[in-house]
């Protein structure tokens, strides 16, 4: 294990439950990959303050932290794992972050809230503006982090501001959603910053109407996207264009590479088998690539994060490699303005 015993303490300290080798890629919705060296469920932003403070040195005697790698998950609905699993210390947001609170048109929902259940439970309060997110199976930290989307809108139409912790201080603000840079896709944050709570702005609407919305989408999606063990697109638009489509004329829907294959439902997604390994969709992803450079001329790039593997392999699957934040303090992750807090 790479994590020192200090450091496992100092997390123990902080999150009495917190575990060594301990499931990480079944925790994502490809349920495929390896553990994690460390793994704390935090269920309070008073406990997310507390393990980023012992995780930074602040109370432990000594020389500065070993550069240990931090890595926040969310409900892993976009982060694949490899196989040999991630040598650090892993952060999961817990029931305690996914509380949901409705006041007129506002909402405010934790960090580990369910984008679904947010959609649902303010459909189901007579307001209008979330009903598209039903159909994306990630949190809502997740969601701002990257600007998710789907059905013509996403989280920057109603988001007015965020909670965030900084893991490199265990400083706890908001932050309002102007000062995100929300785009397509993406955002501002960084690797050191967590989102635990985020509030939205809807409009008042008809109960009914909103809940049909949801209900027809669910049933587009039912229609459309295969179920099983997947994460949602691997692969973003390209300008102008459809990965999706793209990967359709290329001929990629049921294409296999061992224990992972491409949707024949539709070409955009990639379903792992039980048991399968991670590494098997990480090299389907690279195929992809090519299949599509070769037809197309068009370098796609991955909407799906990896964790744990090499920049080899990241980079020849597109994706981006999150190496988590290299100690919470460490210098190199406040220059980094990307993400390592996902899904």
């Amino acid at each position: 294990m790479s994590v020192p015993a200090s450091l496992v303490a100092a997390a123990r300290a902080a999150v009495p439950d917190a575990g060594v080798d301990q499931p990480l890629g079944a925790l994502t919705t490809y349920r495929v990959g390896g553990r994690a060296d460390v793994l704390a469920r935090v269920e309070s932003v008073d406990q997310l303050v507390a393990l980023a403070r012992a995780l930074a040195g602040p109370g432990r005697p000594g020389s500065p932290p070993a550069p240990v790698p931090v890595l926040v998950l969310g409900r892993g609905s976009n982060v694949l794992v490899a196989d040999r699993g991630f040598p650090g210390v892993a952060v999961v947001l817990g029931d305690g972050l996914a509380g949901v609170e409705l006041a007129g048109t506002t909402v405010t929902a934790g960090g580990a809230a369910s984008l679904p259940v947010v959609a649902r439970l303010s459909a189901a309060a007579g307001l209008t503006g979330f009903e598209w997110a039903v159909g994306v199976p990630g949190s809502v930290g997740g969601a701002v982090r990257m600007n998710a989307g789907g059905h013509g809108s996403d989280m920057a139409a109603t988001l007015r501001r965020v909670r965030v912790v900084d893991l490199r201080s265990g400083e706890d603000g908001w932050m309002a959603a102007a000062d995100l840079e929300l785009g397509y896709r993406r955002s501002r944050l960084g690797p050191h910053q967590v989102v635990v709570a985020a509030e939205l702005e809807l409009r008042r609407g008809e109960r009914e109407r909103a809940k049909a919305e949801i209900a027809e989408i669910v049933r587009w999606r039912r229609e459309h996207q295969p179920g099983g063990a997947n994460a949602g697109s691997v692969f973003t638009n390209p300008p102008g264009d459809s990965a999706g489509r793209l990967l359709d004329a290329a001929g990629a829907k049921g294409r296999r590479h061992g224990t992972a294959a491409v949707s024949t439902k539709h070409a955009n997604f990639i379903q792992a088998d039980e048991g399968g390994s991670a590494d098997d969709v990480a090299a389907l992803m690279a195929e992809l690539r090519e299949l599509v450079r070769a037809h197309a001329g068009v370098d796609l790039h991955a909407e799906t994060h990896l964790v744990g593997f090499t920049a080899e392999q990241a980079e020849a699957a597109g994706a981006r490699l999150l190496t988590g934040l290299e100690g919470a303090a460490a210098a190199t992750a406040a220059a980094d303005p990307r993400p390592e807090v996902e899904g």
